[in-house]
């Protein structure tokens, strides 16, 4: 199994759904992850999807949407 990486800081768990929907939607896995019970929600994908999964988040979000990047 691929070792799986950061890809975006969500601010809530619908946020973090949506991207996890709109990754799948572009045919890439993602999980949600986080820390600790008070650290932020994370996206994570395998790390080969990496580059795949930021392009179809740029291209796929609205302009206005602010998605945190490591």
């Amino acid at each position: 199994m691929a070792r799986m990486v950061q890809v975006a800081v969500a601010g809530d768990a619908s946020e973090a759904e949506q991207l996890r929907e709109l990754l799948q939607s572009a045919g890439i896995d993602s999980e949600i992850g986080a820390a600790g019970e008070d650290d932020p929600l994370t996206v994570l994908v395998p790390e080969d999807s990496l580059e795949a999964a930021e392009d179809a988040i740029e291209a796929l979000s609205e302009p206005d949407d602010l998605i945190s990047e490591p």
